[in-house]
């Protein structure tokens, strides 16, 4: 364990905390990362950002993609990179930072569940009578984490840009911890695939901001238009989300019982089991 007493993989790792626009206009920023208050400074310009906990010991403070990255402990690894926010037909664009009154890592866990996509984002990510879920392919990332292929869901407006309902390919990614990928096809160049990120900042076991990072391809959009979107489907996670109970995940396979629309929900949580992670989960 850390000397904070959370595991290394968490304390020693990159969190987004913050979307730099909003650091850099106020100069200032107070937030909460694994229980540690922290202050991020700007100067005007943004050139320079920096990050101190309540008890005035300095913490490493980054850009990248739009948002302030923060490592409370010794960076094991690098922030995490994306090919995809490199193209230039692409939108890369901040999706905004909400608070959820949850565990970071429920929030994960919902966004790889598609057997809501019916019910809480009907007419959007899905509708009924479309709400069987297929059984698809999950399997371990060699670097650690998990990836669910061959994943497929009816969705009658799958992103700001569709203008019918077609059957959606995801791919959905988990990196880190409280990291997590989706890949899902575009609607105007259905052989292409636009990603959406969600970094969750653990606030606490029982809170957590979830911020978006979203990589559409420009074809028929407007950033803001991508942004709305996202903003939309997740205020309507929101608050089922926050009715979950109890907050933090368990990770025993006998304490919520598993679907098959549920395989990569389970093996996140055999993951997370064998990789030592017990911040915001109840152990097995």
């Amino acid at each position: 364990m850390a000397i904070s007493g959370i595991e290394p993989a968490l304390w020693n790792d990159w969190h987004v905390v913050a979307e730099a626009e909003q650091v850099i206009r106020y100069g200032r920023y107070v937030t909460q990362l694994l229980g540690t208050p922290i202050t991020i400074l700007a100067d005007p310009p943004g050139r320079e950002i920096t990050a101190f906990t309540a008890a005035g010991q300095p913490i490493r403070a980054r850009q990248k993609y739009g948002y302030v990255w923060a490592c409370l402990g010794h960076p094991a690894q690098d922030i995490i990179t994306f090919s995809e926010c490199e193209d230039d037909d692409r939108w890369v664009v901040t999706g905004g930072s909400i608070g959820v009154a949850v565990s970071g890592l429920r929030a994960v866990e919902n966004f790889l569940d598609l057997g809501h996509l019916s019910f809480v984002h009907s007419g959007i990510l899905g509708e009924e009578p479309f709400t069987e879920i297929r059984s698809y392919k999950v399997a371990p990332l060699p670097e650690g984490g998990i990836l669910a292929t061959e994943c497929k869901v009816y969705q009658p407006q799958a992103s700001p840009v569709a203008t019918e309902g077609f059957e959606v390919d995801y791919v959905y990614a988990v990196r880190r911890p409280y990291t997590v990928l989706l890949y899902k096809a575009n609607p105007a160049q259905p052989h292409r695939q636009d990603m959406i990120v969600l970094f969750v900042q653990p606030v606490s076991e029982e809170r957590c901001v979830a911020h978006m990072l979203l990589v559409y391809i420009k074809e028929g959009l407007e950033a803001a238009d991508v942004r709305r979107f996202a903003q939309l489907i997740f205020s309507q996670d929101k608050p089922i989300l926050e009715n979950q109970m109890p907050k933090r995940l368990p990770l025993s396979p006998r304490t919520e019982i598993p679907v098959r629309a549920d395989a990569s929900s389970a093996a996140y949580r055999r993951w997370l089991q064998e990789a030592g992670i017990q911040y915001g989960a109840i152990p097995v």
